[in-house]
């Protein structure tokens, strides 16, 4: 029931034998085949096992008329294959030994002259010998008849046989169910093996193997061997198939996907993007001229890139990696010629004054134009806000020919700042070093680290303050080492200049590695010349005036820079000119006027009333206070020290929000007065019998230091000695209980804010002789200078007699 299934399978409709006669030709009278001999037809790579139907197709002329003849006689053929298939003709010694008698089922002729035939095996047998005068092979041969034998042995090798031909099939995808309900019905153990090994075993040579073996018992242990070694290939093969299943992810999917894609394009004729991109980062490679080492390393990234995958994560990210090796300027540098004079000239144009700084740079120039190859300086400007630190590196730039860069580092607290991120992690990128070095173009700049005195403090980021020592390192920083670039970048051609407000917030170990250049802060007759230079044609392009439409005096400028700015620099005073001049340009825009000169008197319309009055008459007036000078990040300031006596018991009071330091200078002031009573003329009862209170106005602003001490002595004494202090003079100096003025610092600053306010003398220590030269020559000559050795010699001079 089974095989009539599988053989209707096969032949698609009832088994009978079609009517060749239009198809054949009549063959001429040949010797009759004996009873015992049988039309032989070579098969190539093809085993017919008995009761097993196949289809072939048969091409040679001598199995055409073989195949003919056998079906016009109505006789069975014997189907034997080749020992080789590539022969044409085969001949009796290059076939097998043993065959299968088929029954032939169909013969069809198609219409493109191809002949087919469905057959059926019957039995097997052995060729005995080949008969010659026949146009095609005949042999004598020896039947053999499958004995029915049952047997303990037989039977267990029948149930085997099944289990592992159904274990075979579970294993294999789209096993017909036919197949399945054949291998458990069949019950003729060589039936069985036969219809296993035509459908189960797929090797041709291993199909003959089985047919030649007559033993049932021996053909079933080599079907169970044959079997075994397919169901362990099918169960590897299987479970790999798995494994790649589970691992294929996106990435491997989206591989195939855009395999299928190239290979679409390259059928459609389209470019290979990728090869293209590959050859052009080479190219660019090549270009960028980098160390030897460096472009080792980009070339074995290029190597990875090209063998990835375009939509692989890790794709774009060597991509940006290299696009960072090959844009950075290794090689290329700005070789402008060095010309001494025409950069005085620069930095002339540029700034007024600044002479120490000017002629510093002109000395590099000098020390570059000499020795091209030498170290570049770390230089460092110091100074108040507005006097022109940052602009003054955009003139150096400028004066010396090179490309201009800028870094501001305020707020800093990150080291990956500075040295970049790690390319393990996503987005990275370099520092800021490197990437100003990449957006300047060129390995030498002019690279200004702005506000370094403001880098955030180190937490679990890392110390950015740490990370520039290297950068600002002659010595090292000709193998900077950039965290994302994993690769030495020379920085010593780079000319870096770092700016500050304040020196003492920059880490020791880093002021230690730059040349400190301070800038102090502007006279009233630098600001004048800074802003009728500069300021004042800024302000009149900035608010679309010509010279012609508005002009100011220079008493207007002195008045503003007296009357509405206390500032070291000139930000302010340019703010306060562009207000004038956008009052101008209102009464332009109005049609009230075709042109405005701007004098003093009119300030007061446009700027409103002064912002700031001469308070040190009024101040001094009366006993009890002195005038100090004092030091800010943003340039000098004068300090009025008030000091006065209430009823008490001798407690002394602060107030007006003073630090450590300046309390401590206050009571050492105290305890000197006290000390000295007798020789000052003053009456110690009166430290008993009165508190102490002492007063610095401003109490909103913090206040620190020891500078102010001969200031509080002088205040104390005039307090208890009721006698006022000069309105015109000023001190500063530290003392100690001995009566000795000690040096402090910031005398330039405090000695021009003193010119500023109108004193007329000024009281210093006489250990701060060697800063009087720092002291702008016009200031100099406007001021009269005491030098201090002992609070005895302020006394003299700042007390009324």
């Amino acid at each position: 029931m089974q095989i009539k299934d599988l053989k209707n399978l096969l032949l698609g409709s009832t088994p009978d034998t079609e009517d060749p006669s239009s198809e054949l030709k009549q063959q001429d009278s040949l010797p009759a085949i004996p009873d015992d001999a049988l039309i032989i037809v070579p098969m190539r790579g093809t085993v017919l096992f008995p009761q097993n139907v196949s289809p072939l197709v048969i091409g040679r002329k001598p199995s055409i008329a073989a195949v003919q003849q056998a079906v016009r006689s109505e006789k069975p053929i014997g189907l034997i294959m080749q020992l080789l298939d590539k022969n044409e003709e085969p001949d009796p010694d290059n076939l097998h030994k043993v065959g299968t008698i088929a029954e032939i089922l169909r013969y069809i002729t198609a219409p493109d002259g191809a002949h087919h035939i469905v057959c059926q095996g019957i039995q097997r047998f052995r060729v005995k010998e080949f008969l010659p005068d026949y146009p095609f092979l005949v042999a004598r041969i020896e039947r053999y008849e499958e004995p029915e034998l049952s047997s303990q042995d037989v039977e267990a090798r029948v149930i085997t046989l099944k289990q592992k031909a159904l274990e075979m099939l579970a294993q294999t995808r789209q096993a017909p169910d036919e197949l399945v309900n054949a291998v458990r019905s069949i019950a003729s153990p060589a039936m069985l093996a036969d219809l296993i090994a035509s459908y189960l075993i797929s090797k041709p040579a291993e199909k003959q193997e089985i047919l030649a073996l007559f033993d049932i018992q021996e053909r079933i242990d080599k079907i169970l061997e044959l079997l075994n070694y397919q169901i362990e290939v099918l169960k590897l093969s299987n479970k790999i198939s798995e494994q790649t299943q589970e691992t294929m992810g996106q990435q491997q999917r989206e591989f195939v996907l855009r395999e299928q894609m190239k290979a679409i394009q390259k059928e459609l004729g389209e470019e290979d993007g990728h090869a293209a991109e590959i050859e052009e980062i080479s190219k660019a490679i090549s270009a960028a001229k980098m160390p030897e080492d460096v472009e080792k390393q980009a070339r074995k990234e290029l190597g990875r890139l090209q063998h990835m995958p375009d939509a692989s994560g890790e794709y774009s990210m060597i991509r940006t990696y290299l696009d960072w090796l090959t844009e950075l300027p290794w090689s290329v540098a700005s070789t402008t010629a060095i010309d001494i004079t025409k950069a005085r000239e620069t930095l002339n144009e540029d700034h007024y004054g600044l002479e120490k700084i000017k002629q510093r740079i002109l000395e590099f120039l000098a020390v570059r134009k000499l020795n091209p190859n030498g170290k570049s300086p770390i230089l460092c400007f110091v100074g108040p806000p507005g006097v022109g630190k940052t602009s003054l590196g955009r003139s150096i730039a400028r004066a010396t020919g090179r490309e201009f860069v800028r870094a501001s580092l305020g707020g800093l607290h990150d080291e990956a700042e500075v040295r970049g991120h790690r390319r393990t992690y996503i987005g990275a990128l370099p520092g800021n070093i490197i990437q100003s070095i990449r957006k300047a173009g060129t390995n030498n700049p002019i690279f200004m680290l702005d506000e370094m005195d403001k880098i955030g403090s180190g937490g679990f980021h890392g110390d950015p303050s740490s990370a520039l020592l290297e950068v600002l390192d002659p010595e090292q920083n000709s193998t900077f080492r950039d965290n994302y670039l994993a690769v030495a970048f020379d920085l010593s051609h780079v000319m870096f200049i770092g700016t500050a407000n304040v020196l003492d917030n920059i880490p020791a170990p880093l002021r230690d590695r730059m040349e400190v250049i301070e800038l102090t802060g502007y006279t009233s007759d630098e600001k004048l010349q800074i802003a009728k230079r500069y300021l004042v044609h800024r302000q009149l392009e900035s608010n679309g005036l010509s010279p012609e439409q508005c002009t100011i005096s220079d008493s207007a400028i002195l008045a503003i820079i007296q009357d509405y700015t206390r500032e070291a620099g000139c930000r302010n005073l340019e703010r306060e000119i562009g207000s004038v001049f956008r009052h101008v340009a209102m009464r332009i825009a109005e049609g009230i006027s075709v042109n405005e000169q701007i004098d003093a008197e009119q300030l007061h319309g446009i700027l409103g009333p002064k912002k700031f009055d001469s308070e040190v008459a009024m101040r001094t007036s009366a006993p009890g206070v002195a005038t100090g000078l004092a030091w800010t990040p943003v340039g000098g300031d004068i300090l009025f020290i008030e000091a006065a006596r209430v009823p008490g018991n001798g407690k002394l009071i602060l107030t007006g929000q003073l630090g450590d330091v300046m309390k401590e200078s206050a009571q050492a002031a105290l305890s000197l007065v006290k000390s000295r009573a007798h020789e000052l003329g003053l009456d110690p009862e009166n430290f008993e019998k009165n508190d102490i209170h002492v007063h610095v106005p401003a109490g909103a602003i913090p206040k620190d230091g020891p500078s102010a001490g001969v200031a509080m002595f002088i205040a104390l004494f005039s307090a208890f000695s009721e006698r006022t202090v000069h309105s015109d003079v000023a001190m500063t100096g530290e003392i100690s209980l001995r009566g000795l003025v000690l040096p402090v610092g910031g005398i330039k600053e405090k000695v021009i804010a003193a010119a500023r306010a109108g004193i007329k003398t000024v009281m210093l220590p006489a250990r701060n002789r060697r800063d009087f030269e720092e002291i702008p020559e016009a200031v100099r000559n406007r001021l009269q200078f005491i030098w201090l050795e002992k609070v005895d010699d302020a006394l003299k001079i700042a007390v009324e007699e």
